[in-house]
């Protein structure tokens, strides 16, 4: 048979056993895990929002359970708390540092690689697996979230779990456990970032019911085992939180009525959507639209191969259009086109708030889907249409990344050439690959790879070479758009003289201090070691404390100061929401002494002005 005969026969996929210690797999995960761990403890405490909780949690069971964002449980952070729980568990194991914070998030990264390269190479090699995991690895927003301590970092491996297992449900004689492990994992997923994983379900199931090899009613009995896994998996924490009383736990930060049930469909889910989420500060990006991948918010972060992803998962369909229902091939990239198609339309059209961060939970999408749809296209390159589309696929990247790279004029001025030359040469070449010798072929092939993954490598190496923090983290170089500390939303860091005031008879106190907003709270909080109460949860907007409630803990000696501290809502007044913290601020402007240390007001509770009001008249 004809090499040309060879690659236009139909594609028939072996599914294959992975080699675990395959040299190619070593070294993508070794180099994986240098990138994500390399210089990690630079940004310190990171998003000290959760690197409190993690505080707390390493030293209260109470705290850890409910994710609160103090040991004394006053209040929770405004996300259900599986990724604390990760992270809560190395802390108590190693000592709370940012080593032990951070270093789970880096190996979730190095794991979900792996199971990228498994999934892809079962279907087309371990060429496919190896390119597959690269582009996931060298992702900025992977080479920034892995390294960072939000929830992002769990919810990408559960989803990348879910996935890998729901296309091992898909091959013959697979047991449908494979199916039920997918749903468990995407419950959760669910406890690390609540309706966000949901995102996946659409995708799953579809690919599951599609290509699946058991009879339909089978398939769809099975599809109905996942959904109760993946209700199991994340409702049993539901259950224990809106059933164990509430005087017995920490309010849940981010709801107006201290019911997570709530917060998963308001705060975390619709309010998403729509904009109209009670407490939050609406969408601030203004940039609503399929623009908004490709744009400034979210285009160096995720767009560098998102167009060549959808050319080749639309051209993996073309390809594999005439093959059995049951095809791996087409079932994987229902699979992960699904998960592309569905997420990206939700991040491109929420209207409530949306950071660039949360792309990150498209890059395993866009990584299988280019590791499949080019390999496709490859083995087809005598076929002069799919040619001419690993061509154009190459030629939009390199174009895109000369324009992302533009953004950022004065780093690397040289980068945009030498990605525009090499990649339009690669794609002409490509268009003549056919006519080339064996040797001559893979070196084209490696110079259009190089072209394609050349500016967001850099942009990821970049990323990683500078810490972050605050709880909006950018990617890319110092000074070209990547936040090193002091960036968006970040915390106090109080100096010496004041953590010596602050952290003064601590012991005798539930919280040494309360501040409005859980950032400020975070900052002082980690500086002194003692519980800080964060009056009104993140924006300061939740019904917690009630003037009241804080009113009975000043009266019985629970808090020694309070602190004048900023709320940090970038500049947007809360569309909605509780004005306890106001009100709390103000009785305490009005009944106790004022003080100035290191340049922050602090109010000492204990040494009262006047008598302190005990009524709700008294507001």
């Amino acid at each position: 048979m004809s090499a040309e005969q060879t690659q236009n026969r139909p594609i028939r996929p072996r599914i294959t056993r992975v080699r675990v210690w395959s040299p190619a797999l070593a070294a993508l995960l070794v180099g994986t895990a240098v990138l994500y761990l390399w210089g990690l403890g630079a940004s310190k405490w990171a998003n000290a929002f959760y690197a409190a909780a993690v505080q707390a949690g390493s030293s209260d069971a109470t705290a850890m359970l409910f994710g609160s964002s103090d040991a004394a449980n006053a209040i929770t952070v405004d996300k259900t708390p599986a990724a604390l729980w990760v992270m809560d568990v190395s802390a108590r194991l190693f000592g709370f540092n940012p080593w032990s914070m951070l270093v789970p998030q880096a190996l979730m990264g190095v794991a979900a690689v792996g199971l990228i390269y498994a999934g892809v190479s079962r279907l087309l090699g371990p060429g496919a697996g190896l390119l597959a995991g690269t582009i996931l690895a060298l992702t900025p927003v992977a080479a920034l979230m892995f390294r960072f301590n939000n929830p992002d970092a769990l919810l990408v491996l559960m989803l990348v779990a879910a996935a890998y297992c729901t296309q091992r449900a898909c091959e013959k004689d697979a047991s449908r456990w494979w199916l039920v492990a997918a749903g468990a994992a995407v419950g959760v997923g669910f406890l690390a970032k609540m309706l966000q994983a949901l995102l996946v379900l659409p995708a799953l199931g579809g690919a599951y019911l599609l290509a699946g090899h058991r009879p339909l009613r089978r398939r769809l009995l099975d599809t109905a085992l996942a959904g109760v896994a993946v209700v199991v998996s994340a409702g049993w924490y539901v259950a224990l939180v809106e059933l164990w009383p509430a005087s017995a736990r920490p309010y849940i930060g981010g709801s107006q009525h201290n019911s997570v049930v709530e917060l998963a469909l308001g705060y975390n889910g619709v309010g998403r959507l729509t904009g109209n989420e009670p407490g939050g500060l609406g969408n601030l990006n203004h940039d609503v639209g399929w623009g908004r991948l490709l744009g400034y918010g979210m285009g160096a972060d995720i767009g560098w191969l998102l167009p060549a992803a959808v050319i080749c998962i639309v051209a993996g369909f073309a390809l594999t259009w005439r093959s059995p229902r049951t095809d791996p091939v087409r079932a994987a990239l229902t699979l992960w086109g699904g998960w592309l198609a569905v997420t990206a339309a939700v991040f491109s059209f929420m209207n409530g708030i949306v950071h660039p961060y949360y792309t990150v939970a498209l890059a395993p999408a866009i990584a299988a889907g280019i590791g499949i749809g080019a390999t496709l296209l490859w083995r087809r390159r005598t076929d002069i249409h799919a040619a001419t589309a690993l061509a154009g696929t190459v030629v939009v990247t390199v174009v895109l990344a000369a324009q992302l790279l533009s953004r950022t004029v004065d780093w690397l001025p040289w980068l945009r050439a030498t990605v525009a030359v090499g990649g339009v040469g690669a794609a002409a070449l490509i268009l003549v690959a056919s006519r080339l010798g064996p040797v001559a072929a893979r070196v084209v092939a490696g110079v259009a790879v190089a072209s394609c993954l050349a500016a967001p490598a850099a942009y990821s190496v970049a990323t990683a070479a500078i810490p972050h923090s605050g709880a909006i983290p950018s990617v890319g170089p110092a000074g070209g758009g990547g936040f090193a500390f002091g960036g968006l939303l970040s915390s106090p860091t109080p100096r010496l003289d004041l953590i010596r005031v602050l952290a003064a008879d601590a012991d005798r106190f539930s919280w040494v201090a309360a501040v409005v907003g859980s950032n400020n709270a975070a900052g002082y909080q980690l500086a002194t070691g003692a519980p800080v109460m964060a009056v009104g949860g993140f924006n300061g907007t939740d019904p917690s404390p009630t003037l009241d409630e804080f009113v009975r803990a000043v009266d019985e000696g629970r808090i020694h100061y309070f602190i004048q501290g900023r709320v940090m809502t970038m500049g947007r007044a809360p569309q909605s929401g509780s004005t306890e913290s106001v009100a709390i601020r103000d009785w305490v402007d009005a009944h106790f002494p004022a003080q100035t240390v290191d340049g922050t007001v602090i109010y000492d509770l204990t040494a009262p002005i006047s008598q302190p009001a005990h009524s709700s008249g008294q507001r």
